[in-house]
């Protein structure tokens, strides 16, 4: 390595066919001049051998808490290596590794590591489609998530197993580029100071006590949006609609359902805030008269609708002076130009200082999905995000931000 003290990391090995592509990992992370030290799993060793490991890395591989010098210089290995790592990377990341991570359990080195550690932790799942979309697994990466771990959602395509879905390793570029973001975070804070107001979620606007008009969004790109601020030292306010999702650590969330309801949270808590992120799909529209009582099916139903309030345009309109306002777009459309072209109408009527438009049409992406694509428009350029993770994409949407900051510094007084 060419740093006298490289940026250590420690990858975990853990036995799905998908480990074979760790060796081709540890060479990507190595041509960034980062130190690895690998960590395998019992399963992981069925696989790739050890010795694989130790020969790219030229470190020792660690495959038992058992190992006869797993107690060495004075010191238990475990807790040496919690300590001396900058970043943990678990890939490929199986289910019930997850699994561990998420109940606490240790009953090898990896999760011990993992529980013992303080550095920050991204994991890099790969499964069969199914497994990936259980309940228990869906569940048990919530529970990560707002413990602080970074997931690289996996991709599309065919499997090992011989079906088609999610649940292949990411690509190893986006597992590197995740790594070295996350190390670049870990040297800025480039929020501090900032209270960042984030809306989320799908609104719901009654039909009937038990009916509503609502839209497929799942809340995650806000939620990763709100994490990601917490991880560049600003202050969040997240306001929320329905959604299955656990608040990120270190957030203030607010509940809502309705348009009305968030049009009230954000105009409520906007003289706070130093930069508003509006990624909720709010509804555009309302019954003029919800039912009292649940309808019932006797022929066809006529139902009459009125515009929600324009949230965006209220915060354009009440915002302090230096408060930053980001909007998002969803849109179906027949190709990128146009996509550009409907944004740019949006973010003209809306007064917003950036928007950022994707195409919510595109299967895998947007709606119920773990990745997304978007373009980042302001009235003088156009930034394009390919598809990946929306844990990374709001990073990228976060250090466009920054940029729009440096141009208008944040207001004290």
């Amino acid at each position: 390595m060419s740093s006298p003290n490289p940026f250590k990391v420690t990858l975990g090995v853990t036995g799905g066919i998908a480990a074979y592509k760790s060796a081709e990992l540890v060479r990507a992370l190595q041509q960034h001049t980062l130190d690895v030290h690998v960590v395998m799993t019992r399963a992981a060793e069925e696989f790739v051998r050890p010795l694989t490991f130790a020969a790219l890395t030229g470190h020792k591989v660690i495959t038992s808490m058992w190992q006869t010098d797993a107690y060495e210089g004075g010191s238990i290995e475990h807790i040496s290596a919690a300590e001396s790592t900058n970043l943990l990377l678990v890939a490929p990341a199986t289910a019930h590794t997850l699994a561990k991570f998420a109940h606490g359990l240790a009953d090898d080195f990896l999760s011990t590591l993992y529980l013992a550690t303080t550095a920050p932790v991204i994991v890099a799942p790969a499964m069969n489609v199914n497994m990936w979309n259980h309940a228990a697994t869906q569940a048990n990466l919530a529970t990560l998530r707002q413990r602080g771990v970074e997931i690289i959602a996996p991709g599309s395509g065919y499997l090992a197993c011989g079906m088609t879905g999610s649940g292949r390793l990411a690509e190893i570029d986006e597992i590197v580029h995740a790594v070295l973001a996350r190390i670049q975070r870990l040297d800025e804070n480039d929020l501090a100071g900032e209270t960042v107001l984030v809306t989320a979620g799908g609104t719901r606007e009654p039909i009937d006590p038990v009916r509503f008009i609502g839209n497929r969004s799942s809340g995650r790109m806000g939620y990763a949006l709100a994490e990601a601020a917490i991880a560049r030292g600003a202050t969040v306010i997240l306001i929320s609609a329905p959604t299955a999702l656990a608040a990120p650590a270190g957030c203030e969330r607010i509940d809502v359902t309705t348009a009305s309801q968030m049009h009230a949270a954000i105009l409520a808590h906007l003289p706070q805030a130093t930069l508003v992120i509006k990624a909720a799909a709010v509804s555009d529209f309302r019954l003029a008269a919800a039912a009292t009582q649940k309808l019932k099916r006797a022929g066809p139903l006529t139902l009459s609708l009125e515009p929600t309030e324009d949230i965006a345009q209220s915060v354009a309109a009440h915002r302090n002076p230096g408060t930053l306002l980001i909007v998002f777009a969803a849109e179906t459309v027949s190709g990128t130009q146009e996509l550009i072209r409907n944004a740019r109408e949006k973010l003209e009527h809306k007064g917003a200082d950036a928007i950022v438009a994707n195409d919510v049409s595109q299967p895998g992406l947007g709606f119920d999905s773990e990745r997304n694509a978007a373009i980042f428009i302001t009235a003088a350029h156009e930034v394009v995000f390919p598809a990946q993770s929306k844990s990374d994409l709001a990073h990228r949407i976060l250090d466009e931000v920054t940029k729009i900051r440096a141009a208008a510094p944040l207001r004290t007084f």
